[in-house]
This record gives structure tokens, sequence and C-alpha cells, in this order.
């Protein structure tokens, strides 16, 4: 009989409490036969919305194409505070996380991916900067600029970043205009890559009158997704 995917609540203890937490909550998404194969994780941290179904079906896709995943609460997330935490957090967050899927030697993976959507994505841009050592970035609506603000550009730790980077943007985002994100990028000394998904905002939602689905924005998403891991790692 063969053994299925499996998903796993779990708490991931912080290095210090944050907002009175000692562990934020988690999703391990554990695929079949793990770890045979390339053994590619996918850590994955929320934006502002404790619930994502799309965050969420990307996640349980992944793990069914036989990626470990990790999906994840930022402290301020769990703990309702409006404030983002500091970017001190929020590298140790991902390293918490990272070392809780190498916690067995003998399943850990041999490559480690950093991502999250919107504020979890700047939160993976300040992990990269830290200790963590990531085969590559993946923001799904990055928050380059805040909404009508084109002036306060969030991009130093960008231009810092070695890894591969993959920006999955909508081109109705607000929150990242698309000539700016591009004029940024220019300036990029990473290798990175973009895509655009056609009538999605910020939080890859759909107009009323669109023809598309949610569905398939998750379909494009998770296709772009995995075939950039496979072209980083060479596949």
């Amino acid at each position: 009989m063969e053994q299925a995917a499996r998903f796993e609540e779990v708490k991931i203890p912080l290095r210090e409490p944050v907002h009175g937490l000692e562990a934020v909550s988690g999703t391990l998404g554990v695929p079949e036969w793990w770890p045979t194969g390339s053994r590619i994780c996918m850590l994955i941290a929320h934006g502002a919305q404790v619930e994502d179904p799309l965050l969420e079906g990307i996640a349980r896709e992944l793990t069914e194409r036989k990626f470990l995943t990790l999906r994840f609460l930022l402290p301020h997330v769990e703990a309702n505070k409006k404030r983002v935490d500091s970017p001190v957090v929020m590298r140790r967050v991902f390293m918490a996380a990272a070392s809780l899927v190498s916690r067995d030697p003998t399943a850990a993976p041999a490559h480690i991916f950093v991502g999250g959507k919107n504020q979890g994505a700047l939160a993976a841009a300040h992990a990269a900067n830290g200790r963590l050592r990531a085969s590559g970035l993946f923001f799904l609506g990055y928050p380059l600029h805040k909404q009508g603000d084109r002036e306060d550009i969030r991009a130093e730790r960008l231009f810092r970043a070695i890894s591969p980077m993959l920006f999955i943007q909508g081109d109705r985002d607000r929150n990242c205009e698309l000539p700016i994100l591009q004029n940024t990028l220019a300036r990029v000394g990473a290798p990175w890559d973009l895509h655009v998904v056609r009538e999605a905002d910020h939080a890859f939602k759909l107009l009323k009158k669109s023809e598309r689905s949610e569905e398939e924005v998750q379909r494009e998403i998770l296709q772009k997704l995995e075939g950039w891991v496979a072209r980083v790692l060479g596949e």
C-alpha cells in the first residue's frame, strides 16, 4: 500500500518569546516516501491573514508533488498585532522553521527554498539577509511600497540577496506597481525571474467581472513556482 502525503499541525518554537508567544503555528506537509527524491523543502510564511485559501492550496499541491512544506504564521499575525514584526524577529522565525524541518538529520531537506505572501514575502527577504542558507527565494505579492507611496521603496534587502529570486505579482497590485518593480530589479545583482498574474491584485484576488477563476490563478502560480525550482536546481 502506498504511503500518502500527510499534513500535521505543528508549533514552531521561538528562540525567545515574541508578543508573549513562545511558538508560532504552522502546518507541516510531508510528501509520500519522504525523504527519497530531491528532498526539496518550501518554507512559506503567511501574510496578514491567519487563514489564506490560496496559500493553503499552493502548499497542499506542492506537498502532493513531492515537496516538503512548512506553512506558518508570523508572530504579529498570530498575536493579532497590527504592527509588523521587526526584521530581527522575521529572520529568527525563518531560522526556527528551518531548524524544525531539519531536526532529524536522516530526513532533513537537501534544498530549502524560502518564501511567503505579502508580509510573508517581506519576511522571507529579511531572512535571506541573515544566516539562513536558501537555495532560492520566492515572493508572492512582494510589498515593494505602501499603497499610493511610490517614494518609500523597500528594496535594500533585495539588493543584498545572493540567492535566485522569483517574484509573482498581480498586474493590479497597488503595493508593487510593475514599472517600479522592474526598475528595481534592473539594479538587483542576484538572478531573478518575474511572473505577472493577469487581472490579480496584491492578494491575487480577481475582479468580479473577470472570466478567470481563483482556481486558475492558483494553478498558474503553482506551475510557475514548480518550474522555477526545477530550473534553479538544474533539473
